[in-house]
C-alpha cells in the first residue's frame, strides 16, 4: 500500500512539473521573440529617401565635425579594458606642442563618424529553375563562394530549394554563412539579445547610449533596417530626455545631428547650445538644417558658419568684447529662426533673451575695465 502511495505521488509529480513547463515555454518564447517581432510595431523615424549623398558633402560633413566639438578629455577618458595605464613624460614647451598636436590628430581619427546611408531592400534573384531536381531533397543547399580576397559583399551565395529554384540567398544567410567563414571581430552570427525591445528599453533607460551605438556598429551594416532601426531609437530617447551632452564629443554626435536635422527636430538641441554658450555651434545646426531643407538663409551667415576654426582645447576664463559683440550677431539669427521655423518658439526665446541680458552685462563691465586701463 505504501509502494502504491509512492508511485502515487511521484506520478503526480512527474504531471506539475510537465505542467509548469507547458505554462513556462510560450513565456520563454515571447520573451525573446519580443525582440524580432518588435521592430514592426514599434514607431521609429525613417529616411524618406537615400540620405548618403547630403551627409557625404564636404560642406555637411564641417558642420557636423564642428558640432560634434573635439574635447581631449572625453575622448581620451579611461575605458574599461585591460590595458588603462597611465604615462608621465618631461618635455619642453615645443614637445608639449607637439604632442598637443599629435593627441588633437589622434583624437579626429577616433571621432570618425559612421555613414548614414538608406536602408538596403533585400532582393533576392531567381537565377534558374530547374523541375528534374524537384524533390531531390527536402533540405535547402547553400552554395558559398570562399575565395580569398573578396569582400563579403561580393561573395557570390546562392541557395538551391527542394523545388529545384536555384535563387541568391537573402541577406540575412548571407551574413550569417560570411561570419561563419570568415568572421569579423566582435560580431556575433546570431542577434545578441541586447537589441532586443525588452532589454534595449533597459539600456535606454539607463542611459547607455555610446555603448548601445558602439555595439551597433559592430554587429551591423549601416545599410541595415536592424542598424536603422536601434540608432532611430537611441536618437529619439536621447532627444525626448535632452541628454546631449551623452555623445557630444563622440563619433556618434555627428550622425545625430544629421538625424535631428534631416526629421526638422532641432529644437531641444537648439536650446541646449544657447544654455551652455554654445553660440557657434547653433549657427552650424541652423545651416545644416537649411542646407538639408533648402531654406533660405543669408549666404554670410553660412560663410560663418564654415570659417575653419582651431578646435578650442581650453576654456577662456572670460570672453573678449570682440567675442561678446559676435554673440549678438549670433543671438540675432538664431531668433530669426526661432520666428520662421521652430516649434518651440516660446522657450527658445526667453533662453536667448536670458542669454542676451547675461550677455549685455558681461559687455558692459569688459568695456569698463577696458576703459579703466585706459584702452581705446
Amino acid at each position: 500500500m505504501w509502494k502504491m502511495w509512492k508511485e502515487l505521488r511521484l506520478i503526480g509529480s512527474m504531471a506539475r512539473q510537465r505542467s509548469t513547463a507547458l505554462q513556462t515555454k510560450p513565456t520563454m518564447y515571447r520573451l525573446f521573440c519580443s525582440g524580432a517581432a518588435q521592430p514592426d510595431n514599434e514607431s521609429f523615424l525613417i529616411y524618406d529617401k537615400d540620405p548618403a549623398p547630403a551627409f557625404m558633402r564636404d560642406d555637411v560633413q564641417q558642420l557636423l565635425k564642428s558640432i560634434t566639438r573635439l574635447e581631449l578629455d572625453k575622448v581620451f577618458r579611461k575605458r574599461s579594458v585591460k590595458d588603462n595605464t597611465v604615462e608621465y613624460r618631461f618635455m619642453t614647451d615645443e614637445q608639449l606642442r607637439q604632442e598637443l598636436l599629435k593627441s588633437i590628430g589622434d583624437a579626429q581619427t577616433m571621432l570618425q563618424m559612421p555613414p548614414v546611408v538608406q536602408e538596403q531592400k533585400d532582393i533576392c534573384r531567381i537565377i534558374s529553375k530547374d523541375g528534374a531536381l524537384k524533390a531531390l531533397s527536402t533540405s535547402k543547399f547553400v552554395f558559398t563562394d570562399i575565395t580569398y580576397g573578396l569582400k563579403n559583399s561580393q561573395r557570390s551565395i546562392v541557395v538551391r530549394h527542394p523545388d529545384g529554384t536555384l535563387q541568391e540567398a537573402p541577406y540575412e544567410m548571407r551574413k550569417r554563412l560570411n561570419q561563419i567563414y570568415f568572421p569579423l571581430n566582435g560580431r556575433s552570427i546570431h542577434q545578441p539579445p541586447m537589441f532586443e525591445h525588452v532589454y534595449l528599453q533597459r539600456l535606454l533607460e539607463e542611459g547607455k547610449y555610446e555603448f548601445i551605438l558602439d555595439r551597433a556598429c559592430v554587429q551591423f551594416e549601416p545599410y541595415e533596417k536592424e542598424y536603422h532601426r536601434i540608432t532611430a531609437n537611441v536618437y529619439q530617447h536621447i532627444n525626448e530626455h535632452r541628454s546631449f551632452d551623452a555623445l557630444r564629443s563622440t563619433r556618434h554626435f555627428g550622425p545625430f545631428a544629421f538625424f535631428l536635422a534631416w526629421h526638422k527636430l532641432i529644437d531641444d538641441l537648439l536650446l541646449d547650445m544657447v544654455k551652455q554658450d554654445y553660440l557657434r555651434n547653433g549657427i552650424e545646426l541652423i545651416v545644416l538644417f537649411s542646407t538639408l531643407h533648402g531654406t533660405a538663409i543669408d549666404g554670410s551667415v553660412k560663410q560663418i558658419a564654415l570659417e575653419t576654426q582651431m578646435p578650442s582645447l581650453f576654456d577662456a576664463p572670460e570672453k573678449s568684447i570682440d567675442e561678446l559683440k559676435q554673440d549678438e550677431l549670433f543671438l540675432s539669427i538664431i531668433e530669426q529662426f526661432v520666428k520662421e521655423h521652430a516649434t518651440k518658439k516660446v522657450q527658445l526665446n526667453l533662453s536667448v533673451q536670458a542669454y542676451r541680458e547675461m550677455a549685455m552685462e558681461k559687455l558692459r563691465i569688459a568695456e569698463g575695465i577696458r576703459r579703466m586701463h585706459g584702452e581705446s
